[in-house]
């Protein structure tokens, strides 16, 4: 039997997939059910999916995380750094107001970000007019409900085809 011999190129692996970090603050795993008046009924699992399944098209894996604890939206940040994450699209949620630690991480990593709330945070209580993160954010959507994540990604994805 005979082996046929594979040329160097066969032999390069394929390109990795580009990444990226969808990251999600505290209550945000009550979507659908918390305020929906004010935050609607989809779910963050639906977000997610409908998310994933967009990046996907372009070939791109888009990874979720959701945690009402700071110090663990923190390491995530700091491990997007070593995973080859290229882009997050970050709801900070109430830590929007208050994480100068969060924006740190954010700004320690470098890696570009879009700033995402479901409600317009300008049309709501004074103490929730001041973002912590925006002024280093490539774009920041509000207002616009869960389609303010496909907005987010759809930039994201037209960054990557670009770079």
């Amino acid at each position: 039997m005979t082996r046929s011999k594979r040329s160097k190129s066969s032999e390069t692996p394929p390109p990795p997939q580009k990444r990226i970090l969808a990251l999600h603050g505290p209550n945000l795993n009550l979507l659908g059910t918390r305020e929906p008046e004010v935050y609607g009924r989809t779910t963050l699992a639906d977000i997610h999916a409908a998310m994933e399944a967009r990046a996907r098209a372009d070939s791109v894996i888009v990874e979720s995380f959701q945690s009402n604890h700071e110090g663990q939206l923190i390491d995530r940040v700091q491990a997007a750094a070593s995973e080859a994450v290229r882009y997050i699209i970050i709801n900070p949620a109430g830590y929007t107001h208050t994480s100068v630690a969060l924006r740190d991480a954010l700004a320690a990593v470098s890696i570009p970000y879009v700033e995402v709330h479901l409600s317009n945070i300008h049309a709501r209580e004074a103490f929730r007019h001041h973002s912590y993160f925006s002024d280093r954010a490539a774009g920041v959507i509000c207002g616009l409900g869960a389609y303010g994540y496909l907005a987010a990604l759809e930039f994201a994805l037209s960054q990557l085809r670009e770079s």
